[in-house]
């Protein structure tokens, strides 16, 4: 009877031992989730304050995020909208830290994993906000140019110029982020050539006539100036 009530108790007397030891690092995965929380609301709160204070949301006006965040349904100001974003990569982190505290082998892998991934998100949204910047920046650069230089597919080229730099960025952005290498490249191959094409013929199209303004000035020059010549030489 002794031996069977051994049978029976003693695994549950293993059972207990491990979860007394458990407790511990479940008790401070709760701390570490609780003050994570509060310092990832401080930070929140702290840096939202600071980007109204140096005009963020005006400046996002001018660069164009805000027109970009209103095409994706998000009618937040910017600063909040940063100050969100900011906190809750901040509760990722903490939460991610909390399930170390636990000290299982295979949350423990998992959490490494995803410290080691941190880099390359960040990097992918630096190419993210610079690439966007620039490509509007370049367009605008285009617009202007070819409208001065009276080239009527002005706007459509410009549009099309961006449009080429957001595919670049987008490529450079899921290359980073390792989504799908092999696919991204080839399906970024056929969307750039296909821009490419489009954008020689409308630009071939488009560029005929200031094409035969400029050889029209240029004979009309070279005219007067045999004309100007002959006249000097009688």
């Amino acid at each position: 009877m002794e031996n069977f009530l051994d049978l029976i108790l003693e695994p549950l007397k293993e059972l207990f031992l491990k979860f007394k030891a458990f407790v511990p690092n479940l008790l401070a995965m709760l701390v570490i989730l609780i003050v994570g929380i509060v310092i990832a609301r401080v930070i929140k709160l702290l840096l939202v304050k600071f980007l109204t204070a140096i005009k963020f949301d005006s400046w996002s006006d001018r660069m164009g995020f805000t027109k970009l965040m209103r095409k994706g349904d998000m009618w937040a100001k910017p600063s909040m909208v940063v100050g969100e974003i900011v906190f809750w990569m901040l509760i990722i982190v903490t939460l991610m830290t909390g399930l170390n505290a636990l000290q299982i082998t295979a949350i423990a892998q998992l959490v490494g994993q995803f410290f080691s991934y941190i880099p390359r998100i960040f990097s992918a949204a630096m190419i993210m906000i610079v690439g966007y910047v620039l490509s509007g920046f370049i367009s605008r650069t285009v617009l202007i140019t070819a409208a001065n230089s009276g080239f009527h597919y002005a706007k459509l080229l410009a549009k099309a110029t961006n449009t080429l730099l957001i595919v670049l960025i987008l490529a450079m952005v899921m290359e980073q982020l390792q989504i799908a290498p092999s696919i991204v490249i080839a399906a970024f191959s056929i969307i750039f050539g296909g821009i490419v094409i489009a954008l020689s013929i409308a630009f071939g199209v488009g560029g005929i006539d200031a094409a035969r303004r400029v050889i029209e000035k240029e004979a009309t020059a070279k005219r007067e100036v045999e004309t100007t010549d002959e006249i000097e030489h009688i």
